[in-house]
């Protein structure tokens, strides 16, 4: 009978020990997530599914699992960088989580006007790259495409619509100390800091930096439909980076 509670004793521990080391992994190191929405398109698919370090900007109340540690600020902190791609939680509910490009850090003026972004008075370059059509999870569409090249010179590619949205064309948005102005890619379909009600986004929301992706699904294919799964993977996707 000692050895067969023994047995369960070592279970236990052992199960207690796997369970701190996820902790830990997810806490520290880096946390899997997956793109619900279309707002980061083409950078980031609907169905993709990557991992975000933790360490890249220290960390905060936030990057505990339902924040059991609470403390103000961030320890260990790095500044972000202009272009990163950032998970942060919402300001105004903080059981969110939004996934934005970087594009003005502390003390920038930022500004939109007839769909281009200005910063510190100076429009960001951009090339066109043509019209594409694209699925943003709801329907298809057709988009003109552009390479946008930011001051540091990190590039990338940002779709838009046109611009008439109520967003594109903004006031002169001074980003506080401490805060960070976020966009999506996806300029038309993307709820971001050119919003009053998200705004710019405190250091301390920071998740982390999204670095690769791990796996990636076109969502054609149901649970249940065992059988598609090998056709609904986005094989090119999977272990690619995120610019």
């Amino acid at each position: 009978m000692a050895k067969k509670k023994e047995t369960w004793r070592d279970t236990a521990k052992t199960l207690g020990i796997a369970v701190l080391i996820a902790v830990g992994f997810r806490s520290f190191l880096f946390e899997p997530f997956n793109i619900p929405s279309g707002s980061m398109i083409p950078t980031l698919l609907v169905g993709d599914y990557l991992f975000v370090s933790k360490y890249s900007y220290g960390y905060s109340r936030y990057s505990f699992p339902f924040g059991i540690i609470p403390f103000e600020g961030r320890i260990a902190a790095s500044e972000p960088e202009r272009g990163d791609v950032t998970v942060f939680r919402l300001p105004s509910n903080t059981s969110v989580d939004y996934i934005k490009r970087i594009v003005g850090l502390p003390g920038d003026k930022v500004q939109v006007k007839n769909g281009s972004l200005f910063i510190n008075g100076t429009e960001v370059p951009r090339k066109s790259l043509g019209t594409v059509t694209i699925d943003n999870g709801r329907r298809t569409q057709q988009v003109q495409a552009f390479e946008e090249t930011l001051p540091n010179g990190k590039s990338y590619v940002v779709h838009e619509i046109g611009n008439f949205d109520r967003v594109d064309n903004t006031p002169i948005i001074t980003v506080p100390e401490g805060h960070y102005f976020m966009m999506g890619d996806n300029r038309d379909n993307s709820k971001d800091s050119r919003f009053l009600d998200i705004g710019t986004i405190p250091a301390q929301n920071l998740i982390g930096r999204a670095e690769f992706m791990f796996f990636s699904t076109d969502q054609s294919a149901a649970f249940w439909e065992v059988w598609k799964w090998p056709f609904a993977i986005r094989y090119s996707r999977i272990l690619s980076g995120i610019n």
